[in-house]
């Protein structure tokens, strides 16, 4: 991950909201670019994992962005920017458990089928109420 910080790049801008006449005046926000698909440093079902993690913050052509404009100076919204990007690449790297079929028990397919039967009685004897009304 140490090699990351060579991949992506930092960029100050304004940012929305309220602050007074400095919101106007300083560039506190903060977009961090990182091209996930020519990443070295990932491997490639680490890059699809992450692709589908980031959703809508991914461009078409492969770029992660990630916007930081939570706190009021550039330091600290950059080390929000970078602390969410080793987050989504760290949640990427985490293989996803198999999910292994099982069928099911005997138990339990009784258990549905004495429900039906229940469900299944109760609406007869609505079925047998209404032709009386």
């Amino acid at each position: 991950m140490k090699n990351l910080e060579k991949e992506f790049s930092l960029e100050y801008i304004r940012a929305s909201g309220p602050g007074g006449q400095n919101v106007n005046k300083v560039a506190t926000a903060v977009q961090l670019r990182f091209d996930v698909i020519t990443s070295p440093s990932l491997a490639a079902d680490v890059k699809t994992r992450l692709i589908k993690l980031a959703g809508k913050r991914m461009t078409d052509a492969g770029v992660l962005i990630i916007e930081a404009s939570k706190f009021r100076t550039q330091e600290k919204n950059r080390e929000d920017a970078i602390g969410r990007l080793y987050e989504l690449v760290r949640k990427a790297s985490e293989r996803p458990k198999l999910r292994h079929k099982t069928k099911p028990t005997k138990a339990s397919k009784e258990e549905r089928l004495k429900e039906k039967k229940r469900v299944g009685a109760i609406k007869k004897i609505r079925r047998d109420k209404q032709g009386f009304e």
